[in-house]
């Protein structure tokens, strides 16, 4: 088989198994499970076999089935071999979860064939080695997503949830189309390898910096960034499978475009610097209205769109490297965490009270910061500080506030001496792990995507003002149980656990306006 026909089987599996589903809508009889779960499979060992070939013959761009340039090809390179396997090996777990989540289901087949037909698209679409693939994947990737979230359209809140993401996805689809015409227009080729390669040859066309811009509003758009993020949120409607597939390519797309046209984005200084500005705010936003929510999927929601904040704000800074490892391992652990949130639950109920709580001092904290910081910059001069991007240094010290927080507790007066000493270890190996992890993703990544540039006077600027608000947001989360008894607090939560209002002013625009079908 040549090289280039083995990536198509991953796509092509899946939505066999999604043709499948749609010929038994109804109940799905056991050997139709098992034959989409050997589906699941092949399109596993084919994403395995093209990352394997990958690292024997080098990137590589399938023959283009179009005309005018445009069409269908498919790119394997550093960043869509690892994207391939990460969806393969989800959707595989995904399918197997569903076949048992759904049994009995009046229209089981239906959702497994939207459920594996979004995974083919998604597929399609991380390994699209041309525009016209891009746009038509990351398209039928939103419209299949769009019949899992009205898989029970009899639900009000899954009518409301549909209706938002139907609008946000068409913006987002816009855009992207609107970029990709840009492009085309500007070099001439859809062919996403040659676009890439003239810009860095020849740099930027004229068309190139509308062109990112409209990429940025894209991926913000498909990553649920604030304020237009209640889509996300409200789609926990929609049967826990669909949430956790939302983390096998779908809501991280926006990223994966942005890593995808990284010689592009560097082109444009100011796009990039309103990704860092409304990724971090989204990420800051994210992180708190997580707190303060009493439904566990909907606190993992919140927790997605800070995740994906900070994943722009990482492709705003230039570490793109850094932001491909960021995506694989939250759809990993995110897509778990879903799947796993109703055993949660019930652990949580079943568990004993926990014992008296230790509440740090003000000094405390303080010294837990300085213990953490401490610890990072050592082990940063062990590996070489000077060898590292000053944006990486600073994401490396976002990081490793969330340390600062666990030694505040340990730190407590009340806290066991042992849970401090765990501690001093978890700061160790977070800051060697942070370290051996960025420098294994910028050598894979070497030649594919480009090495973070220097900063300017404006780069500086927010790379400042990233360290300083997370910064910040963690040391009053460290001292919260010293100022949550203060009248000010009370109003605080109630305005954080209800977004701060914008998805219902955003309900408000939407006005009555209704999907086809609807009520």
């Amino acid at each position: 088989m040549p090289f280039s026909l083995i990536p198509s089987a991953a796509p092509v599996a899946l939505l066999a198994a999604a043709t499948l589903g749609h010929l038994l809508p109804g109940r799905f009889p056991a050997s139709a499970k098992r034959l989409c779960e050997a589906l699941a499979m092949v399109a596993m060992l084919a994403a395995i076999a093209s990352l394997a070939l990958l690292v024997v013959y080098g990137p590589v761009t399938s023959p283009l089935i179009g005309a005018g340039g445009i069409g269908l090809a498919l790119r394997i390179d550093a960043v869509s071999a690892p994207l391939l396997l990460l969806i393969a090996f989800i959707g595989w777990v995904v399918i197997r979860y569903a076949s048992v989540y759904l049994d009995g289901e009046a229209r089981e087949g239906r959702f497994m064939g939207w459920l594996c037909a979004t995974l083919g698209f998604v597929m399609l679409m991380v390994s699209a080695g041309n525009l016209g693939q891009l746009v038509l994947a990351w398209i039928g990737t939103s419209l299949t997503l769009h019949r899992l979230l009205l898989f029970y359209p009899e639900r009000a809140a899954a009518q409301r949830a549909a209706r938002k993401k139907f609008v946000v996805a068409r913006a987002g689809d816009a855009a992207l189309l609107g970029a990709t015409l840009l492009l085309w227009i500007g070099h001439g080729t859809g062919d996403i390898a040659t676009l890439t390669a003239a810009i860095v040859r020849d740099g930027a066309s004229r068309f190139d910096t509308g062109a990112a811009a409209l990429l940025a509003v894209a991926a913000m758009l498909k990553s649920a960034q604030f304020p237009l993020h209640g889509w996300l949120t409200e789609v926990m409607e929609a049967p826990t499978p669909v949430s956790a597939l939302l983390h096998a390519g779908v809501v991280n797309a926006g990223g994966f475009v942005l890593i995808r046209f990284a010689d592009l984005m560097l082109t444009a200084p100011a796009v990039l610097a309103a990704l860092v500005m409304i990724g971090g705010l989204s990420a800051v936003i994210g992180g708190l209205v997580m707190l303060t929510q009493p439904a566990v999927k909907t606190s993992l929601a919140w927790s997605t769109i800070a995740q994906m904040g900070f994943m722009l704000m990482q492709c705003g800074l230039g570490l793109f490297a850094l932001a491909l490892l960021h995506l694989l391992a939250h759809s990993l652990y995110k897509a778990h965490a879903f799947l796993a949130s109703g055993g949660a639950v019930e652990q949580i109920a079943a568990a004993a009270r926990p014992g008296p709580v230790a509440v740090p001092s003000l000094r405390a904290v303080a010294r837990s910061f300085l213990a953490a910081l401490g610890i990072y910059v050592a082990i940063g001069l062990a590996f070489g500080f000077h060898d590292t991007s000053p944006q990486a240094v600073a994401l490396g010290a976002i990081l490793i506030f969330g340390i600062a927080y666990l030694f505040a507790q340990g730190l407590a007066d009340a806290a066991p001496r042992a849970l401090a000493r765990r501690i001093v270890g978890y700061a160790v190996a977070a800051s060697i792990g942070y370290f051996v992890l960025h420098l294994i993703a910028i050598a894979l990544t070497a030649g594919t995507l480009p090495p973070t540039p220097s900063p300017d006077a404006l780069g500086w600027v927010l790379i400042a003002l990233a360290v300083l608000s997370f910064g910040a947001v963690a040391f009053a989360q460290s001292t919260f149980p010293l100022w949550s008894g203060h009248p000010a607090v009370a109003g605080l939560r109630v305005h954080l656990a209800n977004g701060l209002y914008a998805n219902a002013l955003f309900d408000r625009l939407l006005g009555s306006w209704r999907l086809q079908g609807e009520k």
